[in-house]
């Protein structure tokens, strides 16, 4: 049960997973976190969703949000072949993932970024450069940290629940992949006020 009384979703028979629950509590405020994360992991770039879902997830796992690492970590595994080992290292081991140099580098970012912003210093941000990033992809990848800390903070901040059963966040990324973040939200929402 989380802090709030958030609504329920009568087929769960309780209370919407982590930030799904906040979200369907206060529609309003979900709106632009959902486009803000639909623009960063699912709009055009030159890094794949697939790699944009591994700095959210690695960031996740940082912050230890287990909600957010487990279903970021899941889409970051469908859309990368479902290789969910690769997903486990990069957030236990990402210097040694079988990654790009380029995504070693902005994972480095995104690490520093989450102990906080002034951490990231002119040195990696050359690194990352050296590596083959853009101005871009650096640009996305420090503000997909900071967003990804901000959400692991409201989720955990509140007292969410989250599965224990990884078919569940499977089953939910399947949706994510083909729909994107809104739906999922607007689908829980609708579920609640019909």
């Amino acid at each position: 049960m989380a802090y709030i009384k958030l609504p329920t979703a009568a087929e769960l028979g309780r209370e919407f997973p982590g930030i799904v629950g906040l979200m369907t509590f206060r529609p309003e405020t979900a709106a632009p976190i959902n486009e803000l994360a639909n623009v960063l992991l699912r709009g055009d770039s030159t890094l794949s969703r697939g790699e944009r879902e591994l700095i959210a997830t690695h960031v996740s796992w940082r912050n230890d949000c287990f909600f957010c690492q487990t279903i970021h970590g899941a889409v970051a595994a469908a859309q990368l072949g479902q290789d969910e080992k690769l997903v486990q290292t990069v957030k236990t081991d990402w210097a040694n993932a079988e990654i790009s140099p380029k995504m070693k580098a902005l994972l480095n970012i995104a690490g520093k970024v989450q102990q906080g912003g002034k951490y990231v210093g002119e040195d990696n941000i050359a690194d990352a450069r050296a590596a083959g990033a853009t101005d871009l992809e650096i640009h996305d990848t420090v503000l997909i940290a900071a967003l990804f800390c901000m959400c692991n903070r409201y989720v955990d901040g509140l007292g969410t629940w989250a599965p224990e059963q990884l078919d569940v966040y499977r089953a939910n990324a399947a949706r994510i992949v083909e729909n994107g973040y809104s739906a999922v939200t607007e689908s829980a929402t609708a579920m609640v006020t019909s």
